[in-house]
């Protein structure tokens, strides 16, 4: 076993391909993130397989900003540390929907509940009239592939040079970002196949390495594209950045926990 590194931050997405929110400690369930990617948009125009309006159609998706109106009841299971203390690995209990009521900040300010009609009718006039919208809910993520992703600061770095300009780490929309102090950019790689612990608790599973989409070409702030991001990762890193896991053991997350390779 060895420590490669420390979390450097953690995110989650409310509202799939809207924008993420840090946070200092987050829950890592079997399904991902508590509280990640719990709402998305079914688009008419998207293929069955994968059926969401996304930053790679609508690219101002990523100028709307969700926030939870009952932060602290949004940021962990209500009944984690009752059911720690019954078994470390009996499954707490997701939140009531009301406890998850979430609110939009638009481009312009405005603020509206995450089911109004006015949001629907702004997402589709900036996606384009073909794309029919209807609000999806779930009780976990609505992940691509994967439960939880984890991106390197060095990876960031190394991308961001050579293409010439330095990289905001959010366009790569990971959960974990990783300082794997010392390491060379795609370091992460080589923890595919393996468990590495986070904390004193969360185990992950990491599975694969992470395909990569028009997503990285947004810059996470103006949404304005930069195309050459993915193409460099197409053309010198098999269209991959980062890396998707699975969680073993779940518990909680925080920022400054150590990442130690367990096998």
């Amino acid at each position: 076993m060895s420590i490669i590194g420390q979390v450097e931050s953690l995110w989650r997405y409310p509202v799939k391909s809207m924008r993420g929110e840090s946070r200092q400690k987050l829950f890592a369930g079997f399904s991902g993130i508590y509280g990640d990617r719990l709402f998305a948009f079914r688009s008419s125009a998207a293929p069955s397989g994968f059926p969401f309006l996304t930053g790679r159609e609508c690219d101002q998706m990523l100028l709307y900003c969700p926030r939870f109106r009952d932060p602290q009841k949004a940021a962990m299971p209500s009944n984690q540390a009752e059911a720690e203390a019954i078994s470390p690995g009996l499954n707490p209990l997701p939140a009531n929907s009301d406890e998850l009521a979430l609110d939009i900040e638009t481009p312009a300010g405005e603020v509206l509940a995450i089911d109004h009609p006015d949001l629907t009718r702004q997402l589709r006039a900036a996606a384009g009239q073909d794309h029919a919208l209807t609000l999806l809910h779930s009780d976990r993520a609505m992940t691509d592939c994967r439960p939880i992703s984890l991106f390197s600061l060095q990876t960031a770095k190394q991308l961001g040079d050579e293409v010439g300009t330095a990289l905001d780490k959010r366009r790569f929309r990971a959960n974990v970002y990783l300082d794997l102090a010392g390491a060379e950019g795609f370091s992460e790689n080589s923890l595919v196949g393996r468990r590495v612990r986070i904390g004193s608790k969360v185990v992950v599973s990491v599975l694969e390495r992470d395909p990569r989409c028009k997503m990285i070409t947004l810059d996470p702030d103006t949404a304005l594209q930069s195309p050459e991001v993915l193409r460099k990762v197409a053309q010198s890193h098999d269209g991959m950045a980062g890396v998707y896991g699975a969680i073993l053991v779940e518990g909680t997350l925080r920022v400054g926990d150590p990442v130690e390779v367990l096998d």
